[in-house]
């Protein structure tokens, strides 16, 4: 399967890494010459990384992943999880917001908060403020207070809208991150390793990759370059949903709701799935599935 052309990543200008003098030697493996004090990147381990990367965003999507050694299974073994996408840098912000909303996933885009993931139970506390203060402008709340209370109010909502908005809505910690520029959000790769959560990023020549799981190696400074493997990390999870729907059997269909609220003209069937915890634990639940007599 070809996730990407060479071409396309030549005309993002993908290729193009940071002067020579400001490089990380680890990135030399992904280096292919020096062109007027500029690095080069090979774009043919570009090519095969974002292989990599998109075949296991996919899996992480599908639970196809055991957590322990970052395999991809060929059926789910845990829960399908989001993928967080980051990137503050304002060559990536708008980015990262679109593809993210395009593929119904999560992102950062302004300062990373210190504990976003290793503190998760405060952030939540934080986003269910943001919730609570959203209900009470939409229900008119708002309308019935003193003047000087709802300024202070919605400067608060608006604070915590810019910080926590593109994660207010994301029911459980990632299952991977995707990080433009892992130099500059180190502290969502510090806190992602902590806890044993995934990293895929692009790196560029001043970067180093070992501290990453799936380096992309590529410009992470260019708008087009941040784009182009921005939207095909998005592709990956849209086509891994894509395929969790086409596994729904074609038979399934709506049952039919009698006056008293219970089902008529349909039986249940069910089927175990099993799945391993965060813990390492395995769990099996069965899912009722109704279908039309």
């Amino acid at each position: 399967m070809s996730v990407i052309s060479m071409k396309q990543l030549l005309e993002a200008g993908v290729h193009f890494g940071h002067q020579t003098r400001r490089w990380d030697p680890k990135m030399a493996r992904y280096i292919f010459t020096e062109r007027n004090g500029i690095y080069i990147i090979d774009l043919q381990k570009t090519v095969n990384k974002l292989k990599e990367a998109y075949s296991f965003v996919k899996a992480v999507t599908k639970g196809c992943v055991d957590y322990e050694t970052y395999e991809i299974t060929d059926s789910p073994v845990a829960r399908p999880k989001p993928v967080l996408f980051v990137g503050t840098k304002k060559q990536a912000t708008e980015t990262v917001q679109e593809e993210a909303l395009r593929c119904g996933e999560y992102f950062v885009t302004q300062r990373w908060l210190g504990g976003m993931l290793t503190n998760y139970k405060t952030i939540q506390k934080r986003v269910d403020r943001l919730r609570n203060l959203e209900e009470m402008k939409e229900t008119g709340v708002f309308d019935r207070l003193p003047k000087k209370e709802v300024i202070k109010l919605e400067d608060q909502r608006i604070k915590l809208e810019k910080f926590l908005g593109g994660i207010k809505t994301m029911p459980t910690l990632p299952g991977a991150l995707f990080i433009i520029d892992p130099r500059k959000e180190y502290i969502a790769v510090k806190e992602a390793r902590t806890l044993g959560i995934p990293v895929i990023a692009i790196v560029d020549t001043n970067c180093d990759p070992d501290v990453i799981d799936f380096p992309i190696p590529g410009n992470d400074d260019a708008i087009r370059a941040v784009r182009l493997i921005c939207s095909k990390i998005a592709d990956a999870i849209i086509e891994a949903k894509a395929e969790i729907e086409q596994d729904v059997p074609e038979t399934e269909q709506e049952a039919i709701v009698g006056e008293d609220g219970e089902l008529v003209g349909a039986t249940v069937e069910t089927e175990t799935v099993t799945y391993t915890t965060e813990d390492g634990e395995t769990e099996s639940v069965r899912v009722g599935v109704w279908r039309s007599e």
